[in-house]
């Protein structure tokens, strides 16, 4: 279920930036179910979800650095909005951060200049690595200002940004799973997040933004814990249901649920293909599912349907409660 904190973080990092596209969305996109009314910007929420499988899966290759954050950009920016901004490629001009707009004149804060940016980088990824003794999550709140200071990409630095402090917390060791969605804090304090972000560059308030960082850890890992704890009492409920009801074919099942967890929306075809049955046989499965409150259909329509894995989405999905 490590795919679903994933796609959380996907959401909510994406929202802090303005987009509209919720869990529901997404996942109603992975199983390509149409809908007229979903956002236009769930394909830059799918490209998170890639990007984040790209650099936890590079992490096994390289360490974190300008490489792999190259790597991460291209992955997060291709053939969505700002893909015109060269993915993958350190900015050549100069860009700065306001409210929508502002001039370089008039800008909150203005980055270094591009010729600046490849040497800031290059410190930026020596202090990453440096042995200096300070706390594994001390150095990450400190990467992530540094990183977002420097904004080395024409678009798309912050949820770079967001997706770094996960790649970190896996490097050194804190995180072995990327279960730790950061960004439900950040977005639920957004005002506050660039505040501190700016009151560092503007006044070195190192020891604020520490502070909230760390309260920012402490309360999603609690949260996570919760809902971790929660996804463990659903899958032993929902086993002892099929094991009551389902009869022969129980084995089938269990099959079913253990993939739901990866995949939540499926229909009766996906539903064949994983146990090997027939197309009816799927089909008494899912409806014997249904019965039995684990899937719901959330289509209406006579065919074409999908099935979702209603109680264990929820755990994830506020605006489903």
């Amino acid at each position: 279920f490590m795919l679903m904190y994933v796609r959380k973080e996907a959401v909510l990092s994406s929202q802090i930036e303005g987009t509209q596209s919720s869990l529901q969305d997404l996942l109603a996109a992975e199983a390509a179910l149409y809908d007229e009314n979903r956002p236009h910007d769930v394909d830059e929420v799918i490209n998170y979800v890639r990007a984040m499988k790209h650099g936890l899966k590079r992490l096994h290759e390289l360490p974190v650095s300008v490489r792999l954050v190259r790597e991460i950009h291209t992955e997060l920016m291709q053939g969505v909005r700002g893909s015109r901004l060269q993915p993958g490629e350190l900015r050549e001009s100069q860009n700065w951060i306001g409210s929508a707009g502002c001039t370089l004149n008039t800008a909150t804060f203005v980055p270094p200049p591009a010729h600046e940016v490849p040497r800031v980088l290059g410190e930026w990824e020596k202090f990453l690595h440096a042995d200096d003794g300070l706390p594994p999550l001390v150095k990450i709140a400190l990467a992530h200002v540094q990183f977002e200071t420097i904004h080395p990409f024409l678009d798309g630095n912050g949820r770079v940004g967001r997706l770094l402090i996960t790649f970190l917390l896996t490097e050194c060791g804190v995180l072995h799973k990327p279960v730790l969605y950061l960004s439900h804090y950040l977005k639920q304090h957004r005002q506050a997040y660039y505040d501190h972000l700016q009151a560092v560059r503007d006044k070195g308030a190192w020891e604020p933004w520490l502070v909230f960082f760390l309260r920012g850890v402490i309360e999603v890992a609690g949260e996570a814990t919760n809902t971790a704890r929660q996804i463990q009492l659903l899958r032993e409920k929902n086993r002892s249901a099929i094991t009551e009801h389902l009869g022969r074919a129980a084995g089938n099942g269990h099959r079913v649920l253990e993939k739901l967890f990866d995949r939540p929306i499926v229909s009766v075809t996906d539903v064949q293909q994983l146990t090997g049955t027939t197309h009816a046989a799927a089909n008494t499965l899912v409806r014997r599912m249904v019965e039995v409150g684990i899937l719901e259909e959330i289509t209406g329509y006579a065919r074409n349907r999908r099935f979702r894995y209603g109680a264990y989405v929820r755990l994830f999905s506020d605006e489903m409660a």
